[in-house]
């Protein structure tokens, strides 16, 4: 509605300007045929701006008025030049408007600098000023799509965080739970509660399959180290005695003396190991464990490693998402962590700084002016030019 009536004064304000010109000259079927033609250009700046603009550049060298039709089509015109052909065709138009009226009939040696002028401020200019409204609204919506996608970025980077913790806090428990009701089933147990265990067992499993499931449904993204305790070097010696309460032949060996770590190196530390002692008890059940730490100055170096049953694949299956994740939070700290498996052991190994690292998370768009305040600043300086300069020289005109 707004672009409506901006169009009806477009032509209203032309039509007065004509009748000013031609008071008492022109009939009253000119001025309303004249109305009518910059009523048809300001309708068609919309759909063929370049045709338009063709169109109000004839109609200004016929009857000298059409000056607001030229700023409209102009504007247009500007706004939506897309190729080389549009640009092409705006500009060889208004070459052959300024090369036809300085041609006419009755054109003065001193016509050219006075057509030159007015096809700069009414042509040239509201061109210039479509062109840059058009990119700023371009821009705008560039800012907009990225405002989303950051959106969108810190919501996955949540996603995994959550993945994250959910793998390595409750499958830490379920794995203790499997690897309890596995020693149950073998157990001498009464028939009624061997049959109950067998369900207990099956169900953990079960459990276990699940959530890793969620796991596997939750990653989508990459992710930063998360927030919460950081347990101390003496918590992997606990967690070593907690998998062997629940059965498990755990190794425990330490050498050096624990530097000062960043929080971030010792919550990747303790889920090394917990990591490795999961993937065991899953994957090598009743399989001896051993758990290494190497305490350096500057770093702690931590393998787990047990032989593997059988003909057992490069990469414990299901253990995907766990592996996966101990590479991220190592690369997080600012160190690494690998597996392998080598004559039948597999071996899982980690490299963790003792300094801490700078924070990599991208960092926030600066702060600017905003959409509001820069769609302020076009409109004002589309505002100047449409309305103050071709003012000046209408003034010149008359």
């Amino acid at each position: 509605m707004p672009r409506f009536l901006l169009a009806a004064a477009v032509v209203v304000a032309d039509t007065a300007i004509a009748a000013a010109a031609h008071a008492g000259a022109a009939p009253a079927w000119a001025l309303a045929a004249f109305a009518g033609a910059a009523a048809l250009l300001a309708a068609a700046a919309r759909r063929w701006p370049p045709l338009a603009l063709t169109g109000a550049l004839a109609l200004a060298a016929v009857s000298q008025a059409a000056y607001c039709s030229l700023l409209w089509t102009a504007c247009a015109a500007g706004h939506a030049l897309g190729s080389r052909r549009d640009a092409a065709l705006v500009a060889g138009a208004a070459a052959g408007s300024l090369v036809a009226r300085a041609a006419a009939p009755g054109a003065g040696a001193d016509a050219l600098p006075h057509l030159v002028t007015l096809h700069l401020v009414f042509v040239l200019l509201p061109c210039l000023t479509g062109r840059y409204l058009a990119q700023h609204r371009r821009l705008v919506e560039t800012l907009e799509r990225y405002d989303r996608s950051w959106a969108e970025r810190e919501r996955l980077r949540e996603r995994l965080r959550i993945a994250r913790e959910v793998h390595d806090s409750l499958g830490h428990r379920l794995s203790l739970v499997s690897v309890q009701a596995a020693a149950l089933e073998v157990a001498d147990l009464p028939p009624e509660q061997r049959e109950t265990t067998r369900h207990l067992a099956r169900a953990a499993r079960d459990a276990l399959t699940d959530l890793h499931g969620l796991v596997g449904a939750l990653r989508a993204g990459e992710p930063d180290g998360p927030p919460g305790p950081a347990p101390d070097a003496a918590a992997l010696a606990g967690l070593a005695a907690e998998f062997r309460t629940a059965g498990m032949d755990v190794s425990f060996t330490e050498h050096g003396t624990p530097p000062p770590l960043p929080a971030e190196t010792r919550r990747a530390a303790y889920r090394v190991v917990e990591e490795g002692l999961s993937n065991a008890a899953r994957h090598a059940p009743g399989r001896p464990v051993a758990v290494s730490v190497t305490w350096e100055p500057d770093a702690v170096l931590l393998a787990v490693a047990n032989p593997l049953p059988g003909a057992a694949p490069a990469a414990p299956p299901g253990g995907g998402h766990g592996l996966r994740g101990l590479a991220e939070r190592a690369r997080a700290a600012g160190g690494f962590a690998d597996h392998q498996v080598t004559d039948g052991e597999f071996r899982l190994r980690a490299m963790l700084p003792a300094a801490p690292r700078a924070d990599d998370r991208p960092a926030a768009p600066p702060a600017g002016p905003g959409p509001a305040r820069t769609t302020a600043l076009a409109l004002a300086s589309a505002a100047c030019v449409l309305l103050v300069l071709p003012a000046s020289m209408l003034v010149g005109l008359g």
